[in-house]
């Protein structure tokens, strides 16, 4: 048997962690943006919200631009679009220009997910799809990583203008072995007979239409989008504030704030994997699914709180503020680990895609909310960072709260209840 369906999951990894890395640019190079552009709290917080109203949009609707020009052409064209639109940002300098960028940036990094989980589903059976969309969604740790490390590099060679330019066209490059390499396994050259044959080993999944309006009155759709309403914009927040907090509050140049960046968001690698690891462990123990996801979920909430505190935190003491960030950062990628799964725990398979996207757009909405509110704060304080942090530690206790009382028990949806009365 070949394997080549490794090699198409190596694709996505790349594609993944290039498009964290385009995304978080920005907020590495905000302090040194903020300096040349004389930009204050409110411009950042527009441009924030441009890429995740765009990124809302194109996270709901790449699905029918993939499902009419399939993957191979549908992922290619994403890349390209988003690859352009991050070197972009090295024309403009107006809040309006880089507005006009992020929204571009975020239209097609929105079908980034939607696409390489189309790409898993053509590629490998059931039973290693998980295994497969884990390996290529570590992307997004390693490119939240590489990012605090590589951009400061680029920017003290080449300015910030060098910076967008260089990451940007890390993509375009990306779309040389994507063309090479990526056909459909019927069409491929280096797929062996019996690797088409596991490939295809499941039945047909359904390819009954579930209607939105039908998903959208399930207890289930609410208590995932409960959650990424409480989650997603926090994260956001990591990426997009916490150099710019490193900055003001502790005096952290660009390339000084690289190694707690990295320190942060390798910490979020790990607590993604073992808050997934945990739950699958308790139910193999013979713990309810219920018992299970919740105790994870809850535990992730708790170890988030303390986070508050890190504006408090003496300015001698940069590192203590990092724990306490990193800690958040792992606990959110637990949580959201353990988030994920509910929805394949209680959504039929055929619904689990759209229950996705409705949450995801729903995270973006809430996510564009929190940046409007992030920036006004920090204006009117003079960037005390103290609300944004309290906010961040409270929101994940409430949605469990919220998810509970929706899911008492994790019931899952039957297709009899989604379909509309005739």
């Amino acid at each position: 048997m070949t394997n080549f369906r490794w090699t198409v999951v190596g694709l996505l990894f790349f594609a993944i962690t290039i498009n964290y890395i385009d995304r978080a640019v920005m907020g590495v190079l905000k302090p040194m943006l903020d300096t040349a552009l004389g930009w204050d709290q409110k411009d950042y917080g527009w441009m924030v919200t441009a890429f995740q109203a765009a990124y809302a949009v194109g996270y709901v609707f790449s699905g029918r631009l993939l499902d009419r020009l399939g993957v191979r052409i549908g992922f290619l064209l994403l890349v390209l679009f988003w690859s352009l639109a991050a070197m972009a940002h090295a024309a403009v300098a107006t809040v309006i220009g880089f507005s006009v960028a992020r929204a571009a940036l975020g239209l097609a990094e929105g079908g980034a997910l939607p696409a390489a989980v189309k790409a898993v589903t053509e590629w490998f059976p059931r039973e290693q799809r998980a295994f497969a969309t884990g390996l290529f969604n570590a992307g997004s740790q390693v490119g939240a990583v590489c990012c605090p490390l590589v951009v400061p590099l680029l920017a003290a060679h080449w300015g910030w203008q060098g910076a967008f330019v260089a990451t940007g066209a890390v993509g375009l490059l990306w779309l040389i072995f994507w063309a090479w390499l990526y056909r459909s396994p019927e069409k491929h050259p280096y797929v062996s007979a019996s690797e088409l044959a596991y490939i295809r080993k499941d039945p047909p999944d359904s390819t009954e239409r579930i209607p939105w309006v039908s998903l959208l009155c399930r207890r289930q759709t609410w208590a995932f989008m409960a959650g990424m309403m409480a989650s997603s914009p926090i994260w956001w927040f990591y990426i997009f504030w916490v150099p710019d907090f490193l900055n003001k509050r502790f005096g952290l140049g660009l390339t000084q704030s690289s190694l707690p960046l990295v320190v942060i968001f390798f910490a979020a690698s790990f607590g993604g994997i073992f808050g997934g690891w945990l739950s699958s462990a308790l139910i193999k123990r013979g713990w309810s699914v219920n018992a299970a996801r919740k105790l994870v979920l809850l535990a992730c909430s708790l170890c988030i709180i303390p986070v508050f505190a890190t504006p408090l935190v003496p300015v001698a003491h940069v590192w203590w503020a990092v724990a306490l960030v990193a800690v958040a950062a792992a606990a959110h990628c637990g949580y959201a680990a353990n988030l994920f799964t509910l929805v394949s725990d209680t959504v039929p398979k055929q619904a689990v895609s759209s229950v996705v996207g409705i949450g995801g757009m729903a995270g973006s909405i809430a996510g564009m909310i929190f940046a409007q509110i992030v920036s006004r704060v920090l204006q009117a304080t003079q960037n005390n960072y103290f609300v944004p942090f309290a906010i961040a530690a409270t929101t994940y206790s409430l949605a469990l709260l919220l998810i509970h009382l929706l899911l008492p028990k994790l019931e899952p949806m039957t297709i009899n209840q989604l379909k509309p009365a005739p």
